[in-house]
């Protein structure tokens, strides 16, 4: 997957604003939009095209990081990424994009190319942002016909917030996301109530820095390592303190990591959930290959927002569905 492919490409890079629906809130703050990098690499006669992120709770910025893709030479390979860029935000926009542009080369898609059997739509969580009890409920409610719920927390006083999403949507599997906002004690007050409420995941409930403390910690609901996991160099930090990994494509640097990440923590008996941080449908598109057959799959960034990109992912009752390749790959 990530044999040499030298390429003599042209860069470009430019910033794009979508509107969220509404207020997307966590523990770490609110947003009324999504500020994504799109990076197109041209060949003369084919165009590739990826997205990226940029996080702050990562040290990224849209400046640092359109920077860190504009000083790449005009001959790249996925390969060499690993040595040019870091894991991030910006080697993931530019693997994507020479993905997608490996894909126009040879005339076939993505999946095949990576080696892939054919992709078909898997269930994605809904996000409630976090709010108050009576709004979380509303929300809960209004999205209950879904199947899968996912609710960001990560406050001192939770337990209202989960009675409420619960009572809104009693039929929905819900997931709680922490966002590194709980302290171990509270973690460990929530556990019991976590399981009494039917939550099947809690992802990242203390910070990363702190995580040491879930190490030999009861855990009767399955934990996920979101913040604390970013690539393969990740894994060996995690062992007896998570169930599961998080792979988000802006943290493993691009859809190669992420398929190698995905085997390597399989291979050590984590599960795995696929995330995504809040873009468009474009940087929704590679990391649906990554999503087959996991067992929680969040790409719901485009169900956020109020515009998209021109050929938009399509979700149904089916889940979100692979890329049309006049999207990606």
């Amino acid at each position: 997957m990530t044999e040499k492919r030298n390429i003599t490409v042209e860069f470009s890079v430019s910033r794009d604003d979508f509107k969220l629906a509404q207020v997307f809130t966590i523990s770490r703050g609110s947003r009324t939009e999504a500020n994504v990098l799109t990076v197109r690499v041209r060949d003369g006669a084919h165009e590739g095209i990826g997205e990226c992120v940029p996080y702050a709770r990562y040290d990224e910025t849209l400046d640092s990081v359109e920077a860190e893709i504009l000083g790449l030479s005009g001959t790249v390979d996925r390969a060499a990424l690993y040595d040019l860029l870091p894991a991030g935000a910006a080697r993931n926009a530019v693997d994507c994009a020479l993905w997608d542009l490996e894909a126009k080369r040879a005339g076939k898609r993505a999946w095949e190319l990576a080696g892939l059997p054919q992709p078909g739509p898997e269930i994605t969580a809904y996000t409630l942002s976090l709010d108050t009890p009576e709004k979380m409920r509303e929300q809960a409610a209004k999205h209950a016909y879904r199947p899968l719920l996912k609710i960001k927390l990560g406050t001192p006083d939770d337990m209202p917030r989960l009675e409420a999403v619960r009572a809104g949507a009693p039929k929905s599997t819900i997931i709680v996301d922490a966002n590194e906002g709980w302290s171990a004690e509270v973690y460990a007050d929530l556990a019991p109530h976590l399981v009494r409420l039917g939550v099947a995941l809690v992802e990242q409930p203390l910070p990363a820095k702190d995580d040491e403390a879930l190490r030999g910690m009861e855990r009767p609901v399955p934990v996920c390592a979101d913040e604390s996991c970013h690539d393969r160099t990740s894994l060996p930090g995690l062992k007896g303190k998570y169930d599961v990994i998080n792979i988000k494509l802006d943290k493993t640097g691009g859809l190669t990591e992420a398929l190698e990440l995905k085997k390597a923590a399989l291979a050590e008996g984590y599960k795995v959930m696929v995330g995504c941080m809040v873009g468009s449908s474009l940087a929704m598109a590679p990391a649906v290959l990554v999503a087959q057959g996991i067992m929680v799959t969040d790409l719901d960034g485009p169900l956020l927002l109020a515009e998209d990109r021109k050929t938009p992912l399509i979700f149904d009752e089916a889940g979100v569905h692979p890329p049309a390749p006049e999207l990606w790959g």
